[in-house]
């Protein structure tokens, strides 16, 4: 009988836990907070939710003990309470890739189409090394200075209109955002090609990458 009560606690810790897990718009606020911690307005707005439902989900994942939250004044900021969440995340994608068939799908469609397979992170390093490539982080800047490739250029995807007369016409230029299922740098490619330059997307974003045992760089004073 012990043994069984054991268990039930455990397995229901477990369960809530993966009950949290159970939304499509909380599963999207852990993927924003893996970029860098956020306010719930920053969050709700990322996100295309109202103020009050984002919220809602945030304690839904609070409860859970799956992001960590700090009051700054009028704000609230989250955070995920530990890279083992960011890992879970991880984990979940990658399993729903392997075995549901929309996922891939969907991936095709939207992030491919029609175009060529993103770059591969040693690609990148070493066209990098050769000096033929430029890279470009498409992201909020506050998540590049959270956490970025080392010598990456900060251009949010708002600001690469104004800024393509900037990139060399004779280097690639290979650009990278929140990670495989991330549309910001499948946009930056689409612009960067139209103006006549060599552009690809890195499959990987800076979670990606760091679980590979690359290094990530941050920008001084971002916390």
């Amino acid at each position: 009988m012990a043994s069984r009560e054991h268990k039930t606690t455990f397995y229901g810790a477990f369960a809530r836990v993966g009950k949290a897990l159970a939304h499509p718009a909380r599963l999207e606020l852990l993927d924003l907070l893996s970029q860098a911690p956020r306010t719930v307005d920053e969050l709700a707005t990322l996100s295309a939710q109202s103020v009050a439902n984002a919220s809602q989900h945030l304690q839904t994942l609070w409860r859970a003990g799956l992001v960590a939250r700090e009051k700054q004044g009028l704000f609230v900021t989250y955070r995920l309470a530990s890279d083992e969440v960011a890992g879970l995340f991880g984990a979940l994608r990658s399993v729903a890739r392997s075995h549901l068939a929309e996922v891939e799908s969907a991936a095709r469609r939207f992030l491919h189409d029609g175009d060529e397979e993103a770059i591969a992170p040693e690609e990148l390093r070493r066209r990098v090394r050769e000096g033929t490539a430029v890279v470009v982080d498409v992201r909020p800047r506050e998540e590049f200075a959270a956490g970025h490739l080392p010598g990456a250029v900060s251009i949010p995807l708002a600001e690469l209109r104004a800024r393509l007369a900037t990139f060399p016409k004779r280097k690639d230029v290979i650009a990278y955002c929140r990670g495989p299922y991330c549309v910001l740098a499948v946009e930056a490619v689409k612009m960067l090609r139209r103006s006549g330059r060599r552009a690809y997307r890195l499959e990987d974003g800076v979670r990606e990458w760091s679980a590979r045992g690359l290094p990530l760089a941050r920008t001084e004073g971002s916390g």
